[in-house]
């Protein structure tokens, strides 16, 4: 099976290159300048679970269907990662998302056909240095895909055992949109308020109100997944509490890290679609609508290249 994955940042990267040093055979869609130093020092990953340095085969274009494409950019690259990984998409190809959120698949199935289109989701600490270099932040490591229609069941599973070759013990699920979902409603919860407060879980616990808040901002976002048909699983709720009120904890959303770098940021895609979900569902959702907004104001400030 051939696999395209786009980019080799550090979700695309970390999974294609334990794949490519499995024996898969993986393409790496990327720019030329990460091309170049790709060429120059191999993909490198420094991990707890083992470091990885091999050469790997990249394009800069797409001009053949593969098999199979990965898509693990951030949301606000999407419209830019399908418009280059087109070329790659056949009627037989099977195109996996590892995007946060739920929305993203409506854009997918819309460009590529439903047919085509899995579940999938990650989750996974990791960044890309400024040495070019992939870093694994811990040991978590989960790989989830899955199909969403009856159709897609046999491809799913055939890719599934491609995957199981990269040594991450990746899940074939069985209802891969809860699975969605769930991640969707903690991470709703989780980048909302750390953005909010600017401060890891910890911090805000530290807060006289700090837990209230939190599980304040759980309920708004387990009832809109409710309404939409997707309540969290007893034992991802559990999971998801111990999570937010772990006492000193570190843990900071990715957006957080995004913001605090004036960078782009996924708050549209997750907490603008949470909050989009409430409101269709009249739902009231007031911690909800302060995070978009202070997002909102982040993002429009931003633009104006104000610090």
């Amino acid at each position: 099976m051939r696999i395209l994955v786009m980019g080799a940042g550090g979700i695309g990267g970390y999974f294609g290159g334990r794949l490519a040093a499995a024996g898969v055979d993986i393409r790496f869609l990327i720019r030329p300048a990460r091309a170049e130093w790709l060429a120059r020092h191999g993909l490198v990953i420094t991990s707890p679970l083992g470091d990885l340095r091999i050469p790997v085969a990249t394009l800069t274009a797409a001009d053949a269907p593969f098999d199979a494409v990965l898509l693990a950019c951030k949301a606000y690259d999407l419209e830019g990662a399908m418009d280059a990984v087109a070329p790659a998409v056949g009627p037989a190809t099977l195109v996996l998302p590892l995007l946060n959120g739920v929305r993203q698949l409506d854009r997918l199935d819309a460009r590529f056909g439903r047919e085509r289109v899995l579940g999938g989701l990650c989750h996974i600490g990791v960044s890309l240095t400024e040495a070019g270099e992939i870093q694994h932040l811990n040991r978590l490591q989960r790989f989830v895909l899955g199909a969403r229609t009856s159709a897609q069941v046999p491809a799913a599973a055939a890719l599934h055992k491609v995957l199981e070759r990269g040594g991450f013990a990746p899940v074939l699920s069985e209802d891969v949109m809860q699975d969605m979902w769930e991640k969707f409603t903690f991470l709703a919860t989780y980048a909302g308020m750390t953005t909010l407060m600017r401060a890891p879980v910890g911090g805000i616990l530290s807060a006289e109100e700090g837990e209230a808040i939190l599980r304040d901002m759980l309920a708004e976002c387990v009832a809109t997944a409710t309404a939409g048909g997707h309540p969290p699983r007893p034992e991802a709720m559990a999971q998801m509490v111990a999570s937010l009120t772990e006492r000193g904890s570190a843990g900071t959303a990715s957006m957080l890290r995004d913001m605090m770098r004036n960078g782009p940021t996924e708050h549209d895609h997750i907490l603008g679609d949470m909050l989009a979900r409430a409101r269709a569902a009249g739902l009231s959702a007031p911690l909800l609508r302060v995070s978009l907004a202070h997002m909102q104001a982040y993002d429009a400030t931003r633009a104006r290249g104000a610090p």
